[in-house]
């Protein structure tokens, strides 16, 4: 009888998650992929849990439960995987998938938990027991399992994200990419990945962006950028979608060149994405990221000489931001005018060395617990929360085309900024929760 799996991708269509449908599918196993939670018939649920806010999310948690009270087996991947002893202790699962997951998938589904299968964790009588992952993994796989309804999906405007490429050059404190890849940087064949774009364009999907940190570094060989390998994927996919209809956004400010900006101009939609971060440089080279602002601004100049919009995210509330340096990127966003910007407060995702540095940093020194008492003491926000709120409304005045605040967008982004804070400060306290087990086993 055909083995039959349900892949749960809470509220959207992850990569990973259609990655690892269409392998199963590939090696004769029935899958069911989907994004809410619903009655599961099959015995084996996965779930691709791509957020440590899934590990706190009620629904998720009893979806789990009725499935495992019915007697049915459950696991799961994705960048939660970075600390398996909390995903193993907050959800009750039977075994989580390490890392890359290509190799363990297909021989945990069929033969059950065993530690001769590489790269999976679950817990024994004497303790957790992690075996080993085969990495890296093989980029050559099958084609994604690409659901029907593909084309409702929008993430920043794009129905999916596909994978180019895997590694990343940066050491980012608070990323996970690098330490979850790898630094080195493995492409994927150019007509493996338009074959894909053909799949999803078949499945009625409008844009597709392209994903793995940063785009440009497809091609990567020596050393060096591989502008000309890039071009060819961008030419390639705009051949398949049209020009308006590709988008390959993120991209670090040390990895561009004029022949790469070109060709964004030329082959997508126009729009780069830079994370900027901070304003400040104290702030960048604590934060890792191995620029300087001087390097960001001529890289923004650089951009809008080629025609492009530049959009930039911005990290506030890292434990070791003053006001100076809050400060300094107000500045920077006035100066900058970009077109578009994302804020976020810092959240120590697990694995990452901002986890282990909120870990070392006292409550009553962290600005995500400390209540503003400048001029919105009044909302009753954190330092953390005051700043990303006060950003929001600041990009926005410094925006190319003309914004107005207005009470509707106060609220919203009064609203975003206590959610953020709210849902980092659930994951701050989870990560005290299993620091012991952390510094046990080495992990963290």
């Amino acid at each position: 009888m055909q083995k039959q799996v349900r892949i749960f991708s809470p509220e959207v269509y992850t990569y990973g998650a259609m990655l690892i449908g269409g392998i199963l599918k590939d090696a004769g196993i029935g899958v069911t992929l989907v994004k809410s939670p619903g009655p599961c018939p099959e015995k084996i649920l996965l779930l691709s849990l791509y957020s440590t806010q899934h590990l706190l999310d009620p629904r998720i948690r009893s979806y789990i439960q009725h499935h495992r009270e019915r007697g049915g087996l459950c696991y799961a991947g994705g960048p939660v995987s970075a600390a398996p002893e909390m995903v193993l202790g907050e959800l009750g699962i039977d075994a989580v998938v390490v890392g890359e997951g290509e190799n363990a998938i297909v021989p945990l589904v069929l033969n059950g938990v065993s530690p001769d299968i590489p790269g999976i964790a679950y817990n024994t009588e004497k303790g957790l027991c992690v075996t080993h992952p085969d990495f890296p993994a093989a980029l050559d796989r099958p084609l994604p399992l690409i659901p029907d309804d593909i084309d409702t999906q929008n993430i920043r405007g794009a129905n999916v994200y596909i994978e180019s490429h895997r590694g990343c050059l940066g050491a980012c404190t608070f990323c996970q990419v690098p330490r979850f890849f790898g630094h080195q940087i493995r492409s994927r064949k150019i007509q493996d990945i338009l074959l894909e774009v053909k799949a999803f364009r078949e499945k009625g999907v409008r844009r597709i962006s392209i994903s793995g940190g940063t785009g440009s570094l497809f091609g990567y060989t020596a050393g060096k950028l591989n502008p000309d390998a890039f071009i060819e994927l961008l030419s390639g996919m705009a051949g398949i979608m049209g020009s308006a209809n590709v988008s390959a956004p993120d991209i670090r400010v040390d990895c561009i060149s004029d022949e790469i900006l070109e060709a964004i101009r030329k082959y997508t939609i126009g729009w780069v994405f830079f994370g900027i971060e901070s304003g400040s440089d104290r702030i960048l080279s604590q934060m890792g990221k191995g620029v300087s602002l001087s390097q960001v601004k001529a890289a923004i100049e650089a951009c809008r000489s080629h025609g492009l919009k530049v959009a930039g995210s911005f990290i506030v509330g890292y434990p070791t931001e003053t006001e100076e340096d809050y400060a300094a990127s107000r500045e920077f966003i006035a100066e900058q005018c970009l077109d578009d910007v994302f804020v976020s407060i810092a959240e120590p995702i697990p694995g990452t060395p901002l986890s282990r540095l909120v870990l070392r940093t006292p409550r009553e020194e962290n600005p995500l617990f400390q209540p503003d008492k400048g001029k919105y003491r009044s909302l009753g926000l954190s330092i953390a929360e005051t700043r990303c709120f006060d950003l929001m409304m600041e990009a926005d005045m410094y925006k190319p085309q003309l914004h107005v605040i207005t009470d509707q967008i106060f609220d919203l982004y009064l609203k975003e900024s206590k959610k953020q804070g709210s849902e980092i400060r659930a994951v701050t306290d989870l990560l005290f929760r299993y620091s012991d087990s952390f510094q046990q086993d080495g992990n963290h």
